[in-house]
Order: structure tokens, then sequence, then C-alpha cells
């Protein structure tokens, strides 16, 4: 409890200076964010802008708007205002696990089956400025579960997360991670088996629905004698990728896997949606280009394992600059908190602009996901998904303010403040009310009689 208590004060001491709350009260279907550089990553910065929502949605965006005299008011005056921030290969907010490694296919499992909206990384990413992620299987197997895309609406329960309209996804993956079930005894244990076992479920795939066309074209003919097939919960996925109602995300590293996939979903008629990771991307960016395939990759994380030897800190500068749609994924709930930074080092490494590098991490994601119409940019008639910075957002000093979801403050940073300092108090109280209902001779919390407390074991607090 010491240790926490101090980390409380000293995260308090490090963001005191943040001025008191500069909200005025008023209608709150109606708010004005005003008096901001707005950066709406669609069509360039506005100095002191501001935005009008209404009803969760942005009403409008300019240096002035028509706002009702009863609107709430938010005074942002030397902030910056960016689009929320969306993570395109996250892993927070499932219960139970991440991987069903125990099978090389699982595409009959769900990760919205097992959201846990109680994870607090969900709040720990909002004070990051995290409005969207994709939480997906793990890369345990050739071909995992189906993703979920969710707003980080902490406090609703796991069907209020989801983001309503948004495309489905299947987990696929290749290298280190599958071949490694191979030591439980589980096929493949090497690249070619990952090859195969993934054209086998697509040539099955392939079948099932053959089968289902046909069923339909005799029932459609007028016959009664059509029987249905069976229905198959592991092909059914795959069978939506291929007539491109479900989206691919292929969690790879190495340039050569990669290639594989890219051939095969030629083969097959299928796009693969976006390669995760993709560490080698820079090596075979003509082809994701010519492809269409999204490139989501790390900042600059390299060598952490064999396959990742030749990870570039350039990479995702070289997929942008060679026509590759390019975004930065966290894969960590400690590296989501600061996707800002993250994108920042892109300017570093590759030399992209402040726009470049702010749409690493709204609208591109945006456009990977294929949610682009509702959020990544400030845009009138897009949901109001914003983030209220006390500096520039690509900035390392740079704190978010406000995380706003469909219009609603879901984090605020003086709010949280004010809940620590009750929460301290409170710990205190219970301390103090602790101490004073001991029993007389007692030392406290545990102690028997006539035993010393330093030979009692220690209770966790």
């Amino acid at each position: 409890m010491k240790q926490i208590s101090l980390l409380a004060v000293l995260l308090a001491a490090c963001i005191a200076w943040a001025p008191a709350s500069d909200e005025q009260s008023g209608n709150p279907g109606v708010i004005v964010i005003k008096d901001a550089t707005i950066m709406t990553v669609s069509h360039g910065d506005i100095p002191k802008g501001s935005i009008l929502i209404r009803d969760g949605k942005i009403a409008e965006v300019g240096i002035t708007v028509n706002a009702p005299t009863d609107a709430t008011v938010i005074d942002a005056a030397g902030r910056y205002v960016t689009p929320g921030i969306i993570d395109p290969h996250s892993h927070i907010a499932i219960s139970g696990g991440v991987n069903e490694g125990t099978l090389a296919v699982t595409s009959m499992t769900a990760i919205e089956d097992v959201l846990d909206p109680t994870d607090i990384n969900i709040y720990r990413e909002l004070a990051g400025g995290v409005t969207t992620t994709l939480t997906l299987h793990g890369s345990a197997n050739p071909i995992g579960g189906t993703s979920a895309t969710i707003k980080l609406r902490w406090g609703k329960d796991a069907k209020g997360l989801l983001f309503q309209g948004a495309k489905p996804g299947l987990k696929f993956a290749l290298g280190e991670n599958v071949k490694r079930g191979g030591t439980t005894g589980r096929y493949p244990a090497s690249r070619m088996g990952t090859e195969d076992v993934i054209r086998t479920a697509f040539i099955e795939a392939r079948e099932y629905m053959r089968r289902w066309d046909d069923y339909r074209k005799r029932t459609a003919a007028g016959d009664k004698t059509a029987i249905p097939p069976r229905k198959d919960l592991t092909l059914e996925p795959l069978a939506e990728v291929l007539r491109g109602e479900r989206l691919t995300y292929v969690h790879g590293y190495r340039a050569d896997e990669m290639m594989m996939v890219l051939r095969m979903a030629d083969e097959f008629g299928f796009k693969v949606n976006s390669f995760e990771h993709a560490l080698e991307g820079y090596k075979i960016a003509k082809e994701m280009a010519a492809h269409g395939a999204v490139g989501s990759t790390f900042a600059d994380s390299w060598a952490y394992k064999a396959e990742a030897w030749d990870a570039i800190p350039y990479n995702a500068a070289i997929m942008t600059r060679k026509g590759v749609l390019s975004t930065l994924n966290s894969d960590s709930a400690e590296r989501a908190r600061h996707m800002n930074q993250e994108a920042a080092r892109a300017m570093k490494y590759g030399g992209l602009n402040e726009q470049e590098a702010l749409a690493l991490i709204t609208i591109n994601p945006a456009k990977e996901l294929k949610i682009d119409n509702r959020v990544g940019s400030i845009d009138p008639g897009k949901d109001a998904d914003l983030v209220i910075w006390n500096r520039h957002p690509l900035s390392i000093y740079a704190v978010a303010q406000k995380t706003i979801i469909d219009g609603q403050v879901y984090f605020d940073i003086q709010k949280d403040l004010e809940m620590r300092k009750r929460m301290e108090e409170e710990r205190k109280s219970l301390e103090a009310l602790d101490r004073k209902s001991a029993p007389q001779g007692r030392s406290g919390r545990g102690s028997e009689p006539g035993i010393p407390d330093n030979i009692l074991p220690r209770q966790k607090d």
C-alpha cells in the first residue's frame, strides 16, 4: 500500500500543473470545443478552431461554429485536438486467454464471446488517447479466431464495447509462434506445414461454399428434395473471407512468408487485408502495394527474436513512400498508452511529416479496419471520437487531457486526479478505522495473542 500511495503522489506531482476544470456545463447533447489547434488529419490544421458536437457526432469544424447558447463549452485554448487514436492490433479486454492453440485451425472461436469490459487496460489506454481498438486472437496457430473491433467505452458492458457496423475479421499467423505449436505434438512444426494448413483450410472452405451454392440453386429452382449441407462453424468464417465479407489480419514478420500468403490469396481469389507487424514489409513494399495489403507495423522494435532480425525502424516510412497504406500497432497494453510517441518515431526514422505520422495512428488504421467513414479524422458527420492534448500530440511531453468517444468524455485528467485524492483519503480513513478497532493489546491486523507480529506471515494489501 505504501508503494501504491507513493506512486499516486509522484504521478499527481508530475501533472499537478494542469489547469483547473475548463468545462462549462450546459446541454450535454451539444458540446463545443473552442479555441484549440484542430489537427483534422484529413484537411490540415485549424489554429484557434472549434468543433461542434451534436448527439455524439461532429456537426461542424472551423474557425467558428454555429453553437446554441445552451451548449456545453470546453475551453481548449492553447491545446491541441486530434481524432481518437485507433490501435489496429491489440489483445486487451479478453478474458480467459488470447490463444486457443490446441488446434491448427480455430476459426470457430470468437473474441467477441470473451470480451472483458472490466479490464483496467481499457481505462489506461483512454488516458493515452486511444478510442478504438481491434482486439485479436493470438498467433499460436495458422488460422486463429474471429476478431472484435471495440470502442473503449469504459463502464459499459461487453456488448457496449462493440463498434457496431465494423466489418468482421479473422486472424491468421505465420512464423515462429506457429511453429512452436509443434513442440506439443500439434501439426504444423514448420513453415511449409503452416502453408499446407492454410491452403487445406481454404480448399475445404471452397468446397463448402460449392455445396451451399448448389443447395441454394436447387431450392431456387423449386427442388423440394434438396437437403442443406451441414453448417460448419470452422469453415463459415473462411467462406466469408473468400466472399469478401470478412477481413484477413495476417500476423507475419518475414518477407518470404508474406509473399507466400499473397500468392495464395491470388490463387483462391481473396484479398489480404493487412499484414500485422510486417517487419520485413519494406522488402516487398511494391508487391504489397500492388495487392492492396496494409502494412501494420511497430515503430522501432527489432532483433527481439530470430524472425525480427532484419526489422528496421524505417519500415513504416519506406512502406508509406512505396504506396503501402501503413499503420502502427501496439500489440501491447503498455505500448498502446503512448501511441502518439510511436507515431513521432516515424518522423525521426524515415522523415515523415506531421500529417503522415499522425495518419499512422488515426485515419490509416481506420481505413485498415474499414471504419474510416465513421472515425479517423475530424470531419462533419463522423463520430465525435476526439482527444484534447496539453501540447502538440507528437511531443514526448504531450498528455491527454480529455478523451471523448461518441461525444462523451470517458477520460478527464482532472477528474482522474480528484478520484485519486478521494481514494487516498478513503484508504487513510480505513486504515485509521482498522487501528481504532484493533483489540486492546494487539498491535494491528493479523496479530494473535502472545505472538509477535514480526513472525506472522505478511498479508498482502
